[in-house]
């Protein structure tokens, strides 16, 4: 290990590149309806709050596409509930972002079932999307009920079958290790209806959401089965877990996901949208995080937090690590100007021994073993830092 306070040994960092800046996310705050386990920024409709919010959204995106005019290989709108607009509400929202997008760009819509319908399905192609992920969260009525969620399991399995008809990449999210779950039943629906894409959470109890204030305590135990079963019955399906929660068949990953994972810069547009670009000076990425939806229409400017080369290192590391194909500490090294594999090689190596790491070259790939334990891999290797 290094004495304690020396930093890392820097040789020349290489120039910023821009390339990365093709990726954007779009925050759609509006929701028909508040579930009590999300602590994300979400509102509901109030009067002119959505012509309000494409106003203040075009001249956002014309500015930032000013500075970043690259067309975009990946386009994700989440929320909120984008598919909660009205179709008027949706083209506006399109037709306020002047990117071209690149050949095969890959653009996500984030959808709740009980929005969609063949007619919103085919404004939704007519407007580029390919790709839907579907809060579906269960196909169990008692689950739904308990989630607060306004469909039910006939309404999720029409959602699905309907967006399959209609050829998009299709994900869905699944909540598991719930009480009154049979999370198996869940797993295997989600194997049956053929969609390339899952995505599985266990519950986390959000400081300050209804959960929170009930008391509802989380599960460690039954949601780290719940994990291990999710591997099982989806990999036999062919979904594989390229991340610690999410599954997919091949090519089928959630390639704007993997910018935030592989810790690359992208574009964000919308009130309490976090984006990273590159930094300057003695930054290697600056951090822009907008503020909530009042504050935001106003004009009040983004928070933007300074991202060293050491703190971007760690945070490629934790990143990378909750991927399957791990983080090549090599290519982190040539980013950031930090020789950091000396220093990792021996904890590294340790972990390795422990059955939680494996060491290929300068890439550290995590075993399945170290899923449920991927605080304390990243924890270890910061420490070496």
């Amino acid at each position: 290990n290094r004495p304690h306070g020396a930093q890392p040994q820097r040789f020349p960092p290489p120039p910023c590149r821009l390339q990365g800046l093709a990726s954007l996310y779009v925050h759609v705050p509006f929701c028909p309806t508040l579930c009590p386990y999300c602590d994300f920024h979400v509102v509901r409709r109030g009067p002119g709050w959505v012509e309000a919010y494409l106003r203040r959204l075009k001249e956002e995106a014309q500015a930032l596409h000013e500075r970043f005019p690259e067309p975009l290989r990946t386009l994700y709108l989440g929320g909120g509930t984008p598919s909660y607009l009205r179709d008027r509400e949706l083209v506006a929202l399109f037709q306020s972002l002047p990117w071209a997008l690149a050949q095969g760009a890959e653009v996500t819509l984030e959808a709740n079932p009980g929005t969609l319908s063949p007619g919103r399905l085919r404004l939704l192609q007519d407007l580029g999307v390919n790709r839907l992920s579907l809060g579906v969260q269960s196909f169990q009525d008692p689950v739904l009920k308990f989630l607060g969620r306004a469909h039910g399991r006939k309404g999720a399995l029409r959602a699905v079958e309907m967006a399959l008809e209609w050829g998009f990449r299709v994900s869905i999210d699944l909540i598991l290790g719930l009480p009154m779950q049979d999370v198996e039943a869940d797993l295997k629906e989600a194997a049956r209806l053929g969609v390339g894409h899952v995505s599985a959470y266990t519950l986390q109890v959000e400081k300050g959401t209804p959960f929170a204030l009930l008391g509802l305590k989380e599960d460690p135990e039954r949601e780290a089965w719940a994990m291990e079963r999710a591997e099982e019955v989806l990999g036999e399906a062919g979904l594989f877990r390229y991340e610690v929660s999410n599954f997919a068949r091949e090519g089928e990953e959630a390639r704007h996901n993997l910018v935030y994972w592989r810790a690359g810069f992208w574009l964000a547009l919308g009130p309490a949208a976090t984006g990273q670009y590159p930094g300057e000076g003695g930054a290697y990425a600056l951090r822009r995080t907008a503020p909530p939806l009042p504050r935001w229409l106003r004009g009040e400017a983004p928070k933007e937090e300074a991202i060293s080369p050491l703190e971007h290192a760690k945070e490629s590391l934790m990143l990378g690590l909750r991927l399957r194909e791990g983080v090549d500490v090599g290519a982190v090294e040539e980013r950031t100007g930090l020789a950091l594999f000396p220093l990792l090689q021996g904890r590294a190596e340790e972990l390795a021994q422990e059955g939680l790491l494996q060491v290929r070259g300068k890439r550290l790939l995590p075993t399945p073993k170290a899923f449920p334990l991927l605080h304390r891999v990243v924890l270890a290797l910061w420490e070496a830092l």
